[in-house]
């Protein structure tokens, strides 16, 4: 036998657990990657005037639409993602999402010095949101969503 194929017998504790567990790790994973984004955009739609402000001092094009279009977009990203609709487009429309929310509100290298530490920290945490997202892509929603109840998971 082969030393890289096992037997479910000879799977390690992780790799049974991750076989056996992959649904409810989904879901949990599900349910924190969306938060992020639903409770973010959820105070963007209560004051998408203030949020287009923001916009409009980092030089975005057309603020008021601009605003309008993040904050539905990161609400509606994190239902989808929560409840595990078509998450693989959900998974890449919020990759695109995160992307352009980064070179728009965390170019670090741009930031006085007293602020270059907090900046660098939120640009990468979003590269790394981007690779939750990523394989949330590639494992797909899990049998506790909406995909998976319409056996599409």
């Amino acid at each position: 036998m082969s030393s890289l194929s096992t037997t479910p017998a000879e799977a390690s504790l992780a790799d049974r657990c991750a076989t056996g567990c992959h649904s409810i790790i989904a879901l949990l994973g599900r349910l924190a990657m969306g938060w992020i984004f639903l409770s973010s955009g959820f105070g963007k739609l209560n004051d998408v005037a203030a949020f287009s402000a923001v916009l409009a001092k980092r030089g975005v094009p057309v603020p008021s639409l601009m605003g309008w279009l993040g904050a539905i977009v990161e609400f509606g990203g994190g239902l989808l993602i929560i409840f595990g609709v078509k998450i693989r487009y959900a998974a890449i429309l919020m990759v695109l999402f995160v992307i352009v929310a980064t070179l728009i509100s965390h170019r670090y290298w741009e930031y006085p010095v007293a602020e270059i530490v907090a900046q660098r920290t939120n640009f990468w945490k979003n590269v790394a949101i981007v690779g939750g997202l990523l394989f949330m892509f590639l494992a797909g929603a899990g049998r506790y969503s909406v995909d998976g109840f319409r056996g599409k998971a």
